[in-house]
């Protein structure tokens, strides 16, 4: 077990980042391909959508690595409140800009499916709004941590903000189960078979893991920057400066 709290330090948690981003970069890029593959030229045709449904293998994971992201934040939130743990701030930054950008990619998507389904590009059902919602606290942490100088203020107002935002993930997901809503409901669901062709799940299925690989090695890539922003004045930090 220590030897994992080991890497709790930024010094071990920056070379341990080191080794696995590029290993991380080239998993992502071949799920990517394989997913997109699959997705636009295996699948087939959806008998009711037509061709226009093919954007759902861009929508749905991004969808959920709007969700997965924030609950990661509100994770390092915690660490970092209960044991005091510098890394957990820094990593709750790193997070959040890729965070914002699925998000942004949800919602965008959902838009350009939601026009020729629905006839408009935006409607105010539950699951959209809670999303914008979504985006608006990425923003919204951003945007304080950014206005707050001390690391240390800033990490705890960042925890606490991302601890009380992540309450609204779960209203994203059972939305379309609590309400009324126009948009449809889980496309894979732990008690149910899929009902969608295999081809068609296992598109969506990399695209997921593609779009997971990439949060981590763009955060890791992201947390070295704001380590080595941190920790300048230590000794390790210089020596690999050369100073």
């Amino acid at each position: 077990m220590g030897s994992v709290f080991r890497f709790a330090s930024p010094q071990a948690f920056y070379r341990l980042s080191g080794q696995i981003i590029p290993w991380l970069v080239w998993l992502a890029l071949l799920l990517t391909a394989a997913g997109l593959w699959v997705g636009f030229f295996l699948a087939p045709t959806d008998a009711q959508q037509g061709e226009g449904y093919r954007i759902i293998f861009l929508h749905v994971p991004a969808s959920w690595m709007s969700m997965v992201i924030f609950l990661a934040m509100a994770f390092w939130s915690f660490l970092g409140l209960t044991f005091k743990t510098r890394l957990s701030g820094m990593m709750t930054a790193a997070l959040a800009p890729t965070g914002a950008i699925f998000a942004f990619l949800s919602l965008w998507t959902g838009a350009m499916w939601g026009k020729p389904m629905w006839g408009a590009w935006w409607v105010w059902d539950a699951r959209l709004t809670s999303e914008l919602i979504l985006f608006f606290l990425y923003l919204g942490y951003i945007a304080l941590t950014s206005a707050i100088e001390n690391p240390a203020r800033r990490d705890k107002a960042g925890a606490i903000l991302s601890l009380v935002g992540s309450i609204n993930v779960p209203i994203i997901y059972f939305s379309v189960v609590w309400w009324n809503t126009l948009h449809q409901g889980a496309s894979i669901s732990m008690t149910k078979a899929p009902s969608m062709a295999h081809q068609m799940l296992a598109a969506m299925l990399l695209m997921a893991l593609a779009f997971w690989v990439y949060s981590v090695a763009i955060a890791f890539y992201r947390v070295r920057t704001i380590i080595l922003e941190r920790e300048y004045g230590a000794s390790w930090v210089q020596e690999l400066y050369g100073v």
